[in-house]
């Protein structure tokens, strides 16, 4: 190879990467311009996360900090996942602005609405998981406590124990885009994901028992709306993938036949 043809190759490479370091440094900054205000309401932003659990408990009890620096250090910690979180849509931005210009134009038509929808689904999946799931499980959990026994928990337990439950719930929701993305690339049909039902029943408890505490309550909550998900996700598979009908008469008629 020639010198010529050895930098021709090369120049392409520098381009990329300088365009990659553009790009999460512009991810970094819009992090950091949330994450600044955020940090000023930290503690005001603890509060309102821990309200399901304060709601419930008995009057004169709390939550707790055990560790020295644990009052400082859960606010902050709360306040930079939040802005990681609130920043998604930019940082989904950012990604999609590199990777555009290698994809086909029907390719870039889709990846726009897939990821707002995917964004929407995440941040539905952490509303589902606060206002619908938290004071239920917590209830739960403060009613079957031993008599004598006083319910403080400590706050960076409490942070990690929510924390747990919203990116359970926010990965759980992006289900429907999961099984568009595997109809579009042609490995299913929204017809032969309708006949695994019966195992999506059992997947999603299962599932549930992986990603929430040991309690029935919260598992049947996770398991129950990931399993309308996979029902919407077939509707959205039949209705919006490109030739998809056609494909289920198809194999309608083939059936007739055999």
């Amino acid at each position: 190879m020639s010198q010529q043809e050895y930098d021709a190759q090369e120049q392409p490479l520098i381009a990329h990467l300088l365009e990659l370091r553009t790009r999460l440094l512009r991810i970094v900054i819009g992090i950091l311009i949330i994450f600044l205000p955020l940090a000023y309401f930290a503690r005001d932003l603890f509060t309102f996360l821990s309200g399901p659990l304060l709601a419930h408990m008995p009057e004169g009890n709390s939550l707790i900090a055990t560790g020295v620096a644990a009052p400082f250090l859960a606010p902050f910690k709360l306040s930079m996942l939040l802005a990681i979180a609130l920043s998604l849509p930019w940082t989904l931005y950012q990604i999609w602005m590199f990777v555009a210009p290698g994809l086909y134009a029907q390719e870039r038509r889709l990846v726009t609405p897939l990821l707002i929808s995917s964004t929407g689904l995440f941040y539905l999946g952490m509303a589902f998981a606060y206002y619908a799931v938290f004071p239920v499980v917590f209830g739960f959990f403060i009613s079957v406590a031993p008599t004598g026994v006083a319910v403080m928990t400590d706050i960076s337990a409490y942070l990690d124990f929510v924390l747990g439950m919203f990116m359970a719930f926010g990965i759980a929701f992006e289900l429907p885009v999961a099984i568009f993305l595997i109809v579009w690339a042609g490995f299913v049909t929204p017809r032969q994901l309708a006949s695994y039902r019966a195992y999506v029943v059992v997947g999603a408890f299962a599932v549930g028992m992986v990603l929430t505490p040991p309690d029935v309550i919260s598992q049947t909550l996770l398991a129950v709306p990931v399993y309308l998900l996979y029902e919407i996700g077939i509707w959205m598979a039949r209705i919006f993938v490109p030739g998809m009908r056609e494909v289920e008469a198809q194999q309608d008629e083939r059936a007739r036949d055999d």
